[in-house]
């Protein structure tokens, strides 16, 4: 599978790992916002290719579960349809909620190993077998599923319901969606709180009465900001050629056709 040069985890090991909710959670009282946004299925979909895109290098998000690499940023392997990584404790908490369930399952033996090296980049007690048992437990659908539940509850669940707190439609819940996977949970500077609330010194949010496009691009400032502190040097066409021309063409509500580039790469939605 070809993996995008500047890839990194999800959420990396200087983030503060912050639990979300297992369901999504209700907007808070009072707030106005888009409804139903990045959550319509069709809406979802979407906003999985074009993380797939800066991810994996592809459209086909589905073709990226069985995915694991060391890619070299200190993170350990980087495995499954989002980047879950041993060194940032979401893909133990992955392997853990799964095995519960299916005890049997290949990569139980591995748990020991995963917490032992969980925040760094060791592969103690992973290697050689890791990478060929998460491929092969990635043909079990029920693992399948896990990967979508986990992704779903740490990332794009918390993304859209913060995003409509916010007030902001698909785009923003999506830009939202694309921070936290990329920089991770937490209230650091490069991670996804501090990401925002740089932002919202900014520009006012359009539940705070300010204008969204305003905001949108304060938090793609801000956003770009932390990518190249955390990473000096890396691409950031996933904001520049993509979500910063979703912005400026108007496409608050994410809607095909759309057509992006990220890493040298053009992509298309009819």
């Amino acid at each position: 599978m070809k993996r995008a040069a500047a890839l990194v985890c999800a959420a990396v090991a200087s983030t503060v790992y912050l639990c979300a909710p297992s369901q999504p959670a209700r907007p808070t009282a009072g707030v106005q916002a888009t409804a139903p946004g990045l959550a319509a299925p069709t809406q979802k979909e979407l906003a999985q290719k074009i993380v797939a895109s800066a991810e994996n290098g592809t459209l086909d998000w589905r073709s990226a579960y069985g995915y694991v690499e060391d890619i070299g940023d200190g993170q350990g392997y980087t495995a499954g349809l989002i980047g879950f990584c041993t060194g940032t404790h979401d893909l133990l908490t992955l392997v853990e909620r799964y095995s519960r369930d299916h005890p049997g399952n290949a990569l139980a033996r591995y748990l020991p190993a995963l917490r032992r090296v969980d925040g760094t980049a060791s592969h103690a007690g992973l290697d050689p077998g890791f990478p060929a048992a998460w491929r092969a437990e990635s043909r079990v659908p029920a693992f399948r599923a896990a990967q979508d539940v986990e992704r779903d509850r740490v990332y794009f669940a918390p993304a859209v319901h913060r995003g409509r707190v916010d007030g902001l439609g698909a785009l923003g819940q999506f830009i939202y969606y694309d921070a936290l996977v990329f920089h991770g949970p937490g209230a650091g500077p490069t991670s996804f709180d501090g990401i925002r609330a740089r932002a919202m010194r900014q520009a006012r949010t359009p539940a705070q009465g300010g204008k969204e496009t305003d905001y949108l691009d304060a938090f793609l400032d801000a956003r770009r900001r932390a990518m190249l502190t955390r990473h000096p040097g890396v691409d950031t066409s996933r904001v520049d050629t993509t979500q910063r021309r979703f912005l400026n063409e108007g496409n608050l509500g994410l809607r095909p056709p759309l057509r992006w580039q990220v890493y040298g790469e053009t992509y298309r939605v009819p």
